[in-house]
C-alpha cells in the first residue's frame, strides 16, 4: 500500500516521544547498552540512553529505505558488543512492515525491541512503542525536513 497521510514530526515532539519511551522502559529492567539501528534509531537511542543514564551505545546497521520506499533489508554492520542481546534494549524511531526488527532479531534473539511509532504490520515485532500510526501514512522526521509550503489536506479531495 502506497503511503496517502502525510504526517510531519517536529523535534521537540520527537524528542517528547522519545521521553515517553524512556519512561516506559524504566521498570522493565536493568540494561546492559542500547543498540541504535541506524540511521533512524540514533536520536531517540541518544535520548533513551540518556534518560536511562545507559553509558555503552552501539549500533545495528541496516539498510532497508530509501527517501519513501522500502526495500530488501541489508546488514552492514552487526552490533558486535551486544552479543545474544540479552539485557541489552534495541531502539528504533519506526516499526513500519517489521522486517527491520525481523532482521535484528535474527542477530539479537534475547534483546529487548522498542521503538516510538509503531504501524500494524511493525506491532508485532516490536515489544514497547509509544504511538501507533496507520499503515498508509508517511511519518517525515524532522532530520528529513526543511521549512516549506504544505499544502492542506483537504487540497486532494476532488470538488463536486
Amino acid at each position: 500500500m502506497d503511503p496517502i497521510k502525510d504526517f510531519p514530526i517536529s523535534w521537540d515532539e520527537f524528542h517528547r516521544h522519545s521521553k515517553l519511551l524512556a519512561w516506559r522502559l524504566n521498570d522493565r529492567g536493568s540494561w546492559k547498552g542500547v543498540v541504535a539501528i541506524t540511521r533512524g534509531g540514533l536520536v531517540p537511542a541518544c535520548i533513551v540512553a540518556r534518560e536511562l543514564d545507559i553509558r555503552l551505545i552501539e549500533t545495528l546497521c541496516i539498510s532497508s529505505y530509501d527517501h519513501q520506499n522500502q526495500r530488501e533489508s541489508n546488514i552492514l554492520k552487526p552490533a558486535a558488543l551486544a552479543g545474544d542481546g540479552e539485557g541489552w534494549l534495541v531502539i528504533d524511531d519506526l516499526a513500519d512492515t517489521g522486517n527491520t526488527f525481523r532482521v535484528a532479531r535474527t542477530l539479537l534473539p534475547k534483546a529487548h525491541f522498542a521503538c516510538v511509532y509503531a504501524k500494524p504490520e511493525g506491532q508485532p515485532t516490536t515489544d514497547t512503542y509509544v504511538t501507533e500510526v496507520s499503515q498508509d501514512t508517511w511519518i517525515h522526521f524532522p532530520w528529513d525536513l526543511e521549512a516549506q509550503y504544505s499544502k492542506p489536506i483537504a487540497s486532494g479531495k476532488k470538488q463536486a
